[in-house]
């Protein structure tokens, strides 16, 4: 495992996917939006630069940040526009990097970085505040 990927990083994002699996209830089969969305929102980005760049950067990671999106959704289960919203944001992370880094730089590594700290923060913020 790289340096720069802390160890407890997976730890927190299964965290995060239990609470959302835990979430979606009955009153969650009426798609109505979550006041945790913007959140997911941006961890659904977080998880799409990070398929990019982990990629380029020679990770050797394969599909992990895309596996873990796809955990994401299927532990919260969206339908219609948060599904939607949810995917853009993957999406919108990984083609926002791509037309920035074709190979990986120091920046590129930084980025890593910074956007691993951001998502382990929002899955930890997010356990801490709607687990029960």
């Amino acid at each position: 495992m790289p340096k720069y990927l802390p160890k407890y990083l997976p730890k927190y994002f299964l965290a995060a996917l239990i609470v959302f699996s835990c979430l979606s209830g009955p009153a969650r089969a009426q798609d109505a939006a979550a006041p945790f969305d913007g959140d997911l929102q941006r961890l659904a980005e977080i998880l799409g630069t990070l398929h990019y760049l982990r990629g380029i950067c020679g990770s050797n990671e394969g599909g992990k940040w895309r596996n873990e999106m796809q955990a994401l959704i299927d532990a919260e289960t969206p339908s219609g526009d948060r599904r939607a919203r949810m995917i853009a944001g993957f999406n919108r992370g990984y083609n926002g990097f791509q037309q920035t880094y074709r190979t990986c730089t120091p920046a590129a590594s930084v980025a890593i970085r910074r956007y691993i700290d951001e998502g382990s923060k929002i899955s930890r913020d997010l356990t801490a505040r709607y687990a029960n």
